[in-house]
């Protein structure tokens, strides 16, 4: 059974300039929580026990954000504000059985050198992986709609979204052989082609179980003009090789938070169906 997770956020934000100077990209809110948040709740959810975290050395408070804080508490508590503990207890409930951690990419060498990062905590562990700016609104979440493939396959799953022609050259794109209903396996991973090129119109999510393995391809990757490991090659590679890789076409709808736009819109997706705020926002929506 999968019980580790890592969190890439080392990113530097570029596209959230000049907010994501002060604020990391992973603490923006969503509407009532932040990114990072969502990407914790779905780890739990899923049965993962211990979440490492891959952040830039400056970026020490994430642990802060969900440490807890005796000493506002105690204000709240003086000042008979404990209406607003509820929140603060919340983040404790989240956290209860977690071993959270950090290790630090100290140059943003790419995601794939993010996750070599982690390599020590990991070990010989399969492991998912989970990128904040993508969040997945599903009954089933979608790292457990990994794990039922991964439960068989028992090699790297990687999950996928069908989108419209207008946006294949904003992802990575995939070339697959059916197997069943929903399951791929991969044959190519081709990165942000153009729609007439395209093998396929299934881009790449920001959730994976890989294997230990991974971490000696990613090793080997040579860096790319950029000076980057990315995950995506370190993949195409393995699967060059005869190495297994399997998509899976996951349910629920894919909320992307990685441009100022996608972000708004999944606020807004996400604020209207908020049980407290939704029907008082979407009356004030009629009367704009």
């Amino acid at each position: 059974m999968l019980k580790k997770a890592v969190i890439p956020i080392a990113g530097l934000g570029t596209r959230f300039l000049p907010l994501s100077r002060v604020v990391p990209k992973e603490l923006f809110p969503l509407v009532d929580k932040p990114l990072v948040q969502y990407s914790i709740e779905e780890a739990k959810n899923s049965g993962i026990k211990e979440i490492i975290f891959v952040a830039r050395p400056k970026k020490k408070g994430i642990l802060e954000y969900f440490q807890e804080d005796p000493k506002l508490e105690k204000l709240l508590k003086q000042r008979k504000r404990t209406h607003l503990l509820k929140e603060l207890y919340q983040i404790k409930e989240l956290t209860k059985g977690l071993c959270l951690s950090v290790v630090f990419q100290k140059e943003p060498l790419g995601d794939g050198h993010a996750i070599l990062q982690a390599k020590k905590i990991v070990k010989k562990s399969p492991f998912g992986v989970f990128f904040p700016d993508d969040i997945v609104d599903s009954k089933t979440p979608c790292l457990v709609q990994l794990m039922n493939i991964f439960r068989t396959a028992q090699s790297p799953v990687i999950a996928l979204k069908k989108v419209s022609e207008e946006k294949i050259s904003s992802y990575g794109i995939v070339e697959v052989e059916k197997i069943s209903n929903r399951l791929f396996k991969i044959k190519k991973i081709v990165e942000k082609p153009e729609k007439e090129s395209a093998p396929s119109n299934l881009a790449i999510v920001g959730r994976y179980i890989l294997t230990p393995e991974v971490f000696s391809w990613l090793e080997k990757e040579s860096t790319s003009k950029h000076k980057e490991i990315i995950l995506a090659n370190a993949l195409r590679r393995m699967i060059e090789s005869g190495k297994a890789v399997y998509g899976y076409e996951i349910e629920g709808r894919w909320l992307e938070c990685g441009t100022k736009f996608s972000w708004l819109e999944s606020n807004l997706y996400l604020s209207l169906r908020h049980p407290e705020f939704g029907q008082r926002l979407k009356k004030i929506m009629k009367e704009i």
